[in-house]
């Protein structure tokens, strides 16, 4: 039998390693701008931190977490998000006495879903969470971030933030109602899903991809006329200062998030060159979720970002990833090829990113050097080893000039800057 991957997940290697360590790298920069403190949980948990947390009826727990009984019979689930995961370590380590917290994570997540594009059984995302705060400028604080993060992805002309408030719980269960009420008169419309999310949670009824369905919708109650006042106030504030901040943004009443802790203020940036996956980063305030794993009640908000979409839209804009060039050495003879060990060490040692390769002719070391886009060949023999000089071979132009030992590093810093 030939050994094959499992059925969605994906073998990383080549550009898009390269590209997911850049997104992973700029990631961890703005984390520390923004003075983000880096979390890593592990990728399994009890079930109950995730089953109690997303809701029992929700899309995750009922058909995608990979759930699995332990050898001692206890339940354990693949990590399918990073929220309550991260909320379980603070609540265990005792993080609660030192808010607020700033808490930055990034890795794999774990979802039985119908793999598609940018869409995988294993995924990856990047993740902000802001605990201990309830002052509304902690939301536009991570609106900015996720901005400036796509920003320098230059992606930022390619993506669409949109915003919307859920309100109170109050505010939401008077809207709930009133929404299974006008659905009801349609439920036989209504797609199986659709009638098993009627009962359970008709809010992601909203975010319906069936045409037919939208139909339905675009009659509904809005769900804004049921926002307590206070409420409003605190959104409109929020819009003021994304205004004020010059990012663009669109009201949509639709945008509910799909995970039962999200509360008031939530938003995405989606694009649409990605198709049905348009979500690149979403997140939004989720306060009650802490006490409702145990912890006292305490304020928070946060993001995620997809990995896998990112590095898509980065594939359809054509990002190129600015690297330090490569050099090559390529040394001719045995005592050369001895030499180089010590060479590329202290090359190495200064900076540089630098390879070479062993028992391998001269023309086939070139021909090497060609395809890996090599900038820069030092090339050297015995000659110029007892000479104490080298070949600098610029690989575009062709162009070689000799230079002394002694100035070899800084000459390389000056072509590599």
């Amino acid at each position: 039998m030939k050994l094959q991957r499992i059925r969605g997940t994906a073998d990383l290697y080549g550009q898009d390693v390269e590209l997911f360590r850049f997104i992973t790298s700029l990631a961890q920069k703005f984390a520390v701008i923004y003075s983000f403190k880096e979390i890593s949980t592990p990728i399994m948990e009890d079930s109950e931190v995730f089953h109690r947390t997303l809701g029992e009826m929700s899309d995750i727990v009922n058909k995608e977490t990979y759930t699995f009984l332990d050898r001692d019979k206890s339940s354990i689930t693949l990590r399918p998000e990073f929220t309550a995961a991260v909320v379980r370590a603070v609540i265990s380590n005792g993080m609660l006495q030192s808010l607020p917290l700033r808490l930055f994570s990034y890795g794999p997540l774990f979802r039985h879903e119908r793999p598609q594009k940018c869409r995988l059984r294993q995924f990856h995302q990047i993740n902000f969470e802001y605990i201990g705060s309830s002052h509304l400028n902690v939301d536009v604080e991570l609106i900015m971030l996720a901005h400036d993060i796509l920003e320098s992805l230059e992606l930022s002309n390619s993506t669409t933030l949109i915003v919307n408030t859920l309100g109170t719980v109050e505010c939401r269960n008077s809207y709930k109602t009133a929404l299974r009420e006008y659905l009801l008169k349609y439920k036989q419309d209504l797609s199986e899903i659709s009638q098993q999310r009627l009962d359970t949670n008709p809010l992601r009824i909203l975010d319906t991809k069936d045409e037919k369905e939208q139909d339905i919708i675009r009659g509904a109650p809005v769900l804004y006329d049921f926002i307590a006042n206070d409420s409003k106030l605190r959104f409109e504030q929020i819009l003021s200062h994304l205004n004020a901040s010059s990012i663009t943004f669109e009201h949509s009443n639709r945008l509910v998030r799909g995970l039962d802790y999200y509360s008031d203020f939530v938003f995405e940036f989606t694009t649409s060159n990605l198709g049905s996956q348009g979500t690149v980063i979403a997140g939004g305030r989720y306060d009650g979720l802490i006490s409702q794993m145990g912890g006292l009640p305490t304020p928070a908000a946060g993001f995620a970002g997809g990995i896998e979409r990112i590095m898509e839209l980065l594939k359809y804009t054509d990002k190129k990833i600015a690297e330090k060039d490569l050099v090559y050495l390529v040394p001719i003879g045995e005592a050369a090829e001895d030499y180089s060990l010590k060479l590329s060490h202290e090359l190495r040692k200064d900076g540089f990113n630098l390879q070479l390769d062993y028992s391998m002719a001269l023309k086939k070391k070139m021909q090497r050097a060609d395809k890996l886009g090599v900038k820069y060949c030092v090339i050297y023999g015995e000659n110029e080893l007892q000479n104490q000089n080298f070949i600098l071979k610029d690989m575009q132009s062709g162009e070689e000039v000799v230079v002394n030992k002694f100035y070899l590093t800084q000459r390389l810093k000056n072509i590599n800057q």
